[in-house]
């Protein structure tokens, strides 16, 4: 079971070379089992992005986050009240970026590790970090 980051999501469905070998291979092996988990949190971003012209791609971001929703091997986890409340008390140090606050929560609830490009996140101590 591992958690994907936002970027990593679309990486993966869009140019997964973007992903390390390691973490790639990983990814590969979760999705076997259809055990690749991403936080709702990530669907929002998406949007947030396109709607900034931040990404794009080649159909509608809704429609984008629809087609990717129906692979089996992705498990969408919702932002409930614990995964809310843990990404309001993460130990400090974090920074405060709410999407982050919440993968990274969604991340330690699952007690899964995390796929991320995020420099910041790799270096927080208390999230299992994959990506080299």
């Amino acid at each position: 079971m591992i958690v994907l980051d936002t970027h990593v999501w679309v990486w993966w469905l869009s140019s997964p070379d973007r992903i390390p070998a390691r973490a790639r291979r990983l990814v590969m092996e979760a999705s076997k089992d259809s055990a690749i988990y991403i936080s709702s949190i990530s669907a929002w971003e998406i949007l947030m992005l396109a709607a900034r012209n931040r990404i794009e791609f080649t159909i509608d971001a809704q429609d984008w986050i629809t087609r990717a929703e129906a692979l089996p091997f992705f498990r969408f986890v919702p932002v409930d009240n614990a995964i809310a409340m843990r990404s309001v008390r993460l130990p400090e140090p974090f920074h405060k970026d709410p999407a982050d606050r919440i993968i990274v929560s969604t991340s330690i609830i699952l007690g899964a590790p995390l796929v991320t490009a995020d420099v910041r996140i790799q270096k927080y101590p208390h999230v299992k970090v994959i990506w080299k």
